[in-house]
């Protein structure tokens, strides 16, 4: 059901896809994907669905992952978790211009995102259902594009060269500001140390600004993250007092 919130929040969200649409991005960058425009349908029903009220939590990742949020639209969106756990199955328009490694086949992906799985599984271990861990947390991208090098490797934002990342950035910085703005969170959680950073520079000067703190990356890339994240993530959590000790 849309709200007042979860509009401002569309309407925010659509601003940032036109924007940095117009961006473009050289170097090692041989592909970048868009999805909160090909995937705009199942992003906008994310929003209404749970965007729809104030949060006390607001976790924010850094970019989509090629078999996650790039499939779905949805940020760590790993296609089972958002079937089953967030009841979201929206057509994807393909994009005209792919990688053949990193082929966007929608719902249809038979790929499984370990870092949207990872964090789901821990919600849902939490929370008896998605309604209930929505009614105060919620789960954002900082940056909503997906770039990847000529061989299909992912480049991550923080790799760009430094002008890209100073435009990139302050559309993305932009958008934090507002949905935080709208939510009114006490927490902003980096999901990793780069989407804490950035929410920290985003937010410094900003009136009333939340506390920020960040969570380990549940990368399967992470040596760290690959010996129990789900424990790691939920011991921090608690140790901030914003989940108490089960």
């Amino acid at each position: 059901m849309k709200s007042q919130i979860s509009r401002k929040i569309s309407s925010s969200a659509r601003k940032l896809a036109e924007e940095t649409d117009t961006l473009t991005f050289g170097g090692k960058t041989a592909f970048v994907y868009n999805p909160l425009q090909y995937a705009w349908s199942s992003h906008a029903e994310y929003i209404d669905t749970y965007g729809n009220g104030e949060k006390r939590v607001l976790f924010i990742g850094m970019n989509p992952g090629p078999w996650g949020m790039a499939q779905t639209g949805i940020p760590f969106g790993e296609i089972n978790a958002v079937k089953t756990w967030l009841k979201i199955d929206k057509g994807v328009e393909i994009p005209e211009i792919q990688h053949p490694k990193k082929p966007i086949q929608g719902f249809e992906c038979s790929r499984s995102e370990v870092s949207g799985r990872r964090l789901w599984a821990l919600m849902r271990s939490r929370f008896r259902d998605a309604e209930h861990f929505f009614s105060d947390h919620y789960v954002a991208n900082y940056c909503p594009l997906i770039f990847l090098e000529e061989g299909g490797k992912n480049l991550t934002p923080d790799k760009l060269s430094a002008g890209e990342r100073s435009s990139l950035f302050k559309l993305c910085d932009n958008h934090l500001r507002e949905i935080v703005k709208y939510f009114r969170p006490e927490y902003v959680i980096g999901v990793g140390k780069f989407a804490e950073e950035r929410a920290r520079t985003a937010l410094q000067s900003e009136p009333a600004s939340p506390s920020v703190a960040s969570i380990l990356h549940p990368s399967p890339a992470s040596p760290m993250a690959n010996r129990g994240w789900a424990e790691q993530a939920e011991q921090k959590l608690v140790a901030l007092g914003i989940w108490q000790k089960r």
